[in-house]
């Protein structure tokens, strides 16, 4: 396997949920060239799209969210950060039920908020055997 650790990778996109797919669709393959397993690369996609939908919501917000993908020999990190002009309606962050999946699927996973501005951490190592 190529060695990989310290590469970044940084995605930039509207808040909508629309996109979300793309944000799933590069954390599968950056996992995917990091070795990881199918169920693996599953548990990441699931993540991203738990932490990203708690970030834009079901309507999308007025602003962006930039995503930065690291990869480390043996794990993926991907930090999320959206930037909004104004938050309103529904609360921005993991339901209980987004929570206890977020812990069945990764190592480690935050959420935060600074007024307007939200911000996510997961990382997901892979098995080695």
């Amino acid at each position: 396997m190529t060695d990989v650790d310290g590469e970044e990778v940084r995605l930039t996109m509207p808040a909508t949920p629309q996109l979300l797919r793309v944000a799933r669709l590069t954390a599968a393959g950056l996992a995917g060239r990091l070795g990881f397993s199918v169920d693996e690369i599953e548990d990441v996609k699931i993540a991203v799209d738990e932490l990203c939908f708690a970030l834009v919501g079901s309507k999308g917000r007025p602003g962006s969210l930039t995503l930065t993908y690291r990869l480390g020999n043996h794990a993926l990190i991907i930090d999320g950060e959206g930037v909004f002009t104004s938050v309103v309606g529904e609360s921005p962050a993991p339901s209980e039920l987004s929570a206890q999946i977020l812990a069945a699927v990764v190592d480690e996973h935050e959420f935060t908020r600074d007024g307007n501005t939200m911000r996510f951490r997961l990382v997901k190592r892979r098995l080695v055997a």
